[in-house]
């Protein structure tokens, strides 16, 4: 195991190494959390690929293809087709607006009045993503270093924090790269067809297994509609999704880039249900599904390649966390700290206040992350309440506004909260895993925006005009000053 050890050392220092150069990039806002707007299409791919596929995608789907064979792939596919459907219809939109936030984009759409609260909803979402993903670090260290699980949360979190917080977005985005380049080799070049030839090839797992292992529908038409409902609807309007969009240097890049980072995460997600089928033919007895991506990293591959999959499944941990907790403190410091404190555009504040602020967020909202995660043990709850809140809540007003004109601040506004309490009440009633909390959340969220909005006047014509100009590229981002040098 030295050699694995060896690797994962290696590959954590690079991470560090990244967050101490990308500090030096970020000089200004705009630098900091938007990586300057100027991520090319190789890059933005790359990146966008690496935080839409985190641990979830990486465990959570050869877990499901270990429990239903093939169709096991439909929670990944999901989200890469919300994905593709985000970049084809409205990334170079989104990108044009250049904003920082999803509740930015709802004030310039409504008049100034949804922030606050859509910031909540949102702020809860990544805050939960950000902790689920943190969560995952206590199964990968435990298998490499039989390490205590608080311990191991400890280690893994506070070293996404601190690149997080050296260098915001660029660092992430340097990270994110080396992290795609090692799961795309780590997951899909090696554990794949290791996999699949440690099982005795495709026709003795055919024969193993029962039938519906190979039946692409054999998971059930309810859990595919739901799963489509959550997460390809989710990868729409997703803060940590939004402002990896706002990175592009253009709103070709955004869209074809996106559409190419789509297209991976649809392979990805048949890679981790096959690798989960050949788990399930050599170990047909685990006691959690959720342990078959360990169980043959550990047993079946040699040393050295065992230590490059292995730093394969953090680096799906890490660029997921860290795309989370950015947007998290993002919208913790944009979207309700500056509002609450009557904080507007301050001409004279120094640039380099900003740069710092978001920075103590990132830390502070990273401390908060590990405690919570550190408390929490169900991640399959936790992610469903993410996800509930979000769809639940905001979609139908972020999407209603891009597409429906006749939308108003109060119908958005009436929107998020009872689609929000709608979800909670119904979580309650239900249960948290349940479907329908975010059916009925979803329904009534959309029956309140069209009424309200048809039942209050229509939103200021000046207002629509400038929201308009935006979404057709037409007004530029405020230039920012840079830190000095010698900050």
């Amino acid at each position: 195991m030295a050699v694995d050890y060896t690797v994962i050392v290696v590959y954590l220092a690079g991470m560090l190494a990244m967050g101490w150069w990308g500090m030096r990039r970020a000089k200004s806002k705009s630098e900091f959390l938007v990586a300057g707007r100027r991520l090319g299409p190789a890059m933005y791919s790359g990146t966008m690929a690496a935080i839409v596929l985190g641990g979830a995608s990486t465990i959570g789907g050869v877990g499901l293809g270990y429990q239903y064979g093939l169709s096991g792939a439909w929670m990944v596919f999901a989200i890469g087709l919300g994905l593709l459907a985000l970049s084809i219809f409205f990334s170079a939109r989104i990108a044009r607006l250049k904003v920082y936030t999803v509740s930015e984009m709802l004030d310039l759409r409504y008049g100034g009045r949804a922030g606050v609260i859509s910031g909540v909803v949102m702020w809860a979402y990544t805050l939960m993503l950000a902790v689920t993903s943190t969560i995952a670090y206590a199964t990968i260290f435990d298998v490499l270093f039989d390490m205590n699980r608080t311990l191991a949360i400890v280690l893994g979190g506070s070293i996404v924090v601190a690149y997080s917080t050296l260098g915001g977005m660029w660092s992430i985005t340097l990270t994110d790269m080396v992290q795609f380049v090692v799961k795309t080799i780590g997951v899909l070049l090696l554990l794949l067809p290791i996999a699949v030839v440690k099982a005795g090839g495709f026709s003795e797992m055919k024969a193993k297994l029962p039938t519906e292992y190979f039946d692409p529908l054999g998971i059930g038409g309810e859990t595919i509609f739901t799963y489509v409902l959550i997460y390809t609807f989710g990868m729409l309007i997703g803060q940590d999704i939004w402002q990896r969009v706002f990175t592009a240097r253009s709103d070709t890049t955004a869209k074809w880039g996106g559409t190419v980072a789509g297209t991976y995460c649809l392979v990805y997600a048949v890679a981790g249900a096959v690798i989960g089928t050949a788990a399930k033919v050599m170990y047909p007895t685990l006691p959690s599904a959720d342990t078959a991506f360990a169980t043959i990293v550990k047993d079946e591959l040699p040393v050295g390649v065992r230590g490059l999959v292995l730093a394969a499944a953090l680096a799906a941990v890490m660029s997921t966390s860290s795309g989370a907790l950015i947007a998290c403190a993002t919208v913790a410091n944009n979207d309700i700290w500056s509002r609450l404190r009557g904080a507007t555009a301050d001409k004279d504040s120094e640039e380099r206040d900003e740069v710092r602020d978001n920075r103590v967020f990132i830390l502070v909202m990273g401390i908060a992350v590990i405690c919570t995660a550190i408390a929490l043990n169900n991640v399959v709850e936790a992610l469903t309440v993410a996800y509930n809140l979000l769809v639940g809540g905001l979609l139908v007003p972020i999407l209603g506004g891009l597409l429906w004109k006749r939308g108003t601040a109060q119908g958005a506004l009436a929107s998020v909260v009872v689609g929000g309490v709608a979800v909670i009440g119904l979580m309650a009633t239900y249960g948290i895993l349940a479907n329908e909390p975010v059916y009925y959340g979803l329904l009534s969220s959309l029956a309140v925006y069209v009424i309200v909005s048809l039942a209050t006047p229509a939103t200021d014509a000046a207002v629509l005009v400038a929201w308009r100009e935006r979404l057709a590229g037409r007004v530029a981002e405020p230039l920012s000053e840079p830190v000095p040098a010698h900050q």
